[in-house]
């Protein structure tokens, strides 16, 4: 099963890191985004963290509250740790921006414009970002998407999971089916560049009705797709149901099929998979997705967001209360860790080795000496032989055969320590 449901933004990206410190001692690419160079130290993104929700999801174990009591508190903290931190970017250009959570539409527009105002005020935003905000069907409404679309807002990215009642239904999802093709289709007016978010490995999701999914999102237009697994996470609804027999258990073997499908279905729509989870049409890749695969600095601004400089990770108290509580006596309500090399080279490992420009082999020893790309070599050799990796000039890269067990994969090519 992919262990990395919601790898793609810093919580998930930190969450993704930390379970695999935990587990084997533990976590920058390429010539595509060389238009992205600038003079200045490089090109960094700004992650907000709205953790609020309206309700909860069975399968969710990020961080949110459906009590938006504090949300007034909330905004007025997150828009202080944005002054406080500006120093962090005092020689980098900020590339994008995106509020994630929780689910960043239930705010009002108004809320949204205040803190990206603090965030032009104290950052060097390039002339022309990419600011995302994550927003759920039922949220969209078209008076709500024209007041995003006068706003600095220039991508959404739509939480549709499903577009089957059973399945919104067994995920607890706020919004129906309908909801998601009308705020879809509204929303393409407005934001041509967005992204529609797919859940597949249901209990109870026939391959068939994978596909009509799958179909109802390129009817769509959407020019990116992103499509995760679904895992069971600890202490969620969803594993509660599934130790009571509620639910039935999610099979691997469901998971792994439907996911062969989804790589067919894209490629032959046109849609490059430029990261495990994530599909665009040309001109379309994520700015937010592809600089954390890039290993490019970001900061994680409010409660649960992680950051990253290429040498520390820092993530901070996933307590709303805590977190306005700190902010609002001029501290940083976080932990921090600095990584040693063994952690750098296999950070490295895993975010190369989930996009499609692989791991580059000279990079590997510029970076860390022939010693780890000696133990890279030796660790590669048994997937090499099975043709779950495959050497391609310079680069390592996954396999179509290989491709559902990437993350498995890149644990087998971490270093435990440096030696």
């Amino acid at each position: 099963m992919n262990k990395f449901l919601k790898i793609c933004h810093p919580s998930g990206l930190g969450k993704a890191y930390l379970a695999i410190k935990n587990r084997y001692s533990l976590l920058r690419t390429n010539e595509h985004f060389k238009n992205y160079s600038k003079t200045k130290s490089q090109l960094a993104s700004i992650y907000i963290h709205i953790p609020f929700c309206k309700q909860a999801c069975h399968y969710c174990d990020f961080h949110f509250s459906t009590t938006m009591g504090k949300k007034e508190e909330m905004i007025a903290a997150i828009q202080k740790e944005l002054v406080m931190r500006a120093s962090e970017f005092q020689d980098d250009e900020v590339s994008n921006i995106y509020f994630g959570g929780g689910t960043p539409s239930v705010l009002e527009t108004v809320e949204i414009d205040a803190i990206m105002e603090t965030c032009f005020t104290n950052y060097s935003i390039e002339r022309n970002p990419e600011i995302t905000l994550e927003a759920n069907p039922d949220d969209l409404t078209s008076e709500k998407i024209e007041q995003l679309a006068a706003s600095k807002i220039n991508r959404l990215s739509i939480g549709v999971q499903s577009f089957f009642a059973e399945d919104l239904t067994l995920m607890n999802r706020a919004h129906n089916a309908q909801e998601a093709i009308d705020c879809i289709t509204l929303s393409r007016k407005r934001f041509p560049n967005s992204s529609i978010d797919l859940i597949y490995g249901i209990p109870g999701m026939s391959v068939a009705r994978w596909e009509e999914n799958i179909d109802k999102a390129l009817a769509l237009g959407a020019p990116h797709i992103s499509a995760y697994a679904l895992t069971v996470e600890p202490k969620t609804a969803l594993e509660n149901f599934i130790k009571k027999g509620i639910i039935p258990p999610v099979e691997d073997e469901v998971a792994q099929a439907h996911h062969a499908l989804l790589i067919e279905k894209m490629e032959a729509a046109g849609y490059e998979n430029y990261e495990f989870s994530n599909f665009a049409l040309p001109g379309f890749f994520s700015r937010n997705n592809t600089a954390y695969w890039q290993g490019k600095k970001y900061i994680g601004i409010g409660p649960s967001a992680h950051s990253y400089d290429g040498k520390r990770r820092a993530w901070n108290v996933n307590n709303n209360p805590k977190y306005i509580k700190a902010i609002t006596s001029d501290t940083l309500p976080q932990e921090v860790e600095v990584l040693s090399k063994t952690d750098q080279y296999n950070e490295y490992v895993m975010t190369r080795l989930r996009t499609q420009y692989g791991i580059s082999l000279n990079e590997v020893t510029s970076l860390f000496g022939n010693k780890m790309l000696d133990y890279l070599h030796t660790q590669s050799q048994k997937h090499l032989e099975e043709h779950l990796l495959f050497i391609d000039g310079d680069r390592l890269y996954v396999s179509k055969k290989g491709k559902f067990l990437s993350d498995g994969i890149a644990a087998d090519l971490f270093m435990l320590n440096l030696g």
